[in-house]
């Protein structure tokens, strides 16, 4: 924030929080369910993508999402007011389809965002993904790519042309050429929804939320191996920034020049900040 805040959601606690520059925390809203990820809109109000609820079990001294809450019913787009807190859902369904459980969100210069909806994982199936374009009034929602297996982080190159997004099972990295908001050119078999693969990790490593610096590189949390992996458009691996916590789920860049990453490190339950070589990419609306 213009402040020098950090706002955040915390799944577990249910909330939209600011943590301030001397680490204090303040609720902004309640939100119920499980706020997933949260972006500032065009009207400056926060965004957020409720995924619906998890139930929790600590496990290695780690904190992490089991299965789906018990008192689950959908997932949905809210929207809070950032001066009084007030919460409301935005979408919960496009057309028929309900939204299952929204994960993270990037909004585009023309009042629109892009979302991914990763879905619920349950004992014996689990979701396919999909990725929608909806408006911050409420008034339009569409289906951009579909099926995707577990889509999580996503985000915009410096131009705005292109769409990125991450699967987190899979590790992959996928790329979507934007033609008009909310429309991107596909691609033919063996792409299974359309996007053109740029990176995929070896080993037991996972994919979280993502961040676009400056250069248009993408940077992606990833997960297990506890890092920060800095991805080229090319596809390649230019580096991975360790963090020492296996869930390291999303980062996002502040601080002069954007030249600090503000990192959530879910396991351990911290957010830190670490001095970046390279200036992020200044995102579409500030508050």
């Amino acid at each position: 924030m213009r402040d020098g805040s950090i706002v955040l959601v915390e799944i577990e606690r249910q909330t939209l929080s600011r943590v301030l520059p001397d680490g204090r925390v303040e609720v902004i809203a309640r939100t119920g369910g499980g706020p997933n990820g949260a972006a500032v809109g065009p009207d400056g109000a926060f965004y957020i993508c409720n995924n619906g609820g998890f139930a929790w079990r600590l496990e290695e001294n780690l904190f992490r999402p089991a299965m789906v809450s018990s008192d689950y019913v959908s997932g949905s787009i809210q929207r809070v007011d950032p001066r009084t807190g007030a919460v409301s859902v935005l979408y919960d369904c496009c057309g028929a389809n309900r939204l299952n459980g929204p994960n993270d969100l990037v909004f585009d210069t023309n009042g629109g965002f892009y979302f991914t909806d990763l879905g619920k994982t349950r004992a014996r199936d689990r979701d396919n993904g999909v990725i929608y374009y909806a408006l911050a009034d409420g008034s339009r929602i569409i289906e951009v790519a579909h099926p995707a297996l577990t889509p999580n982080g996503i985000g915009l190159s410096p131009d705005g042309r292109v769409l990125y997004v991450a699967e987190t099972e899979p590790a992959r990295l996928w790329a979507f050429d934007i033609t008009e908001p909310g429309a991107v050119q596909k691609q033919g078999w063996p792409s299974p929804h359309g996007g053109r693969l740029v990176a995929g990790l070896p080993g037991f490593q996972r994919f979280d939320s993502l961040a676009v610096d400056a250069s248009g590189n993408i940077v992606v949390a990833t997960l297990i191996s506890g890092c920060i992996s800095v991805i080229a458009p090319d596809g390649r691996l230019m580096r991975q920034i360790p963090m020492g916590d296996p869930v390291t789920t999303n980062v996002c860049f502040g601080g002069l020049d954007l030249r600090t990453a503000y990192v959530t490190l879910s396991g351990t339950g911290r957010l830190v900040a670490v001095d970046w070589p390279d200036p992020g990419l200044r995102l579409a609306h500030e508050a």
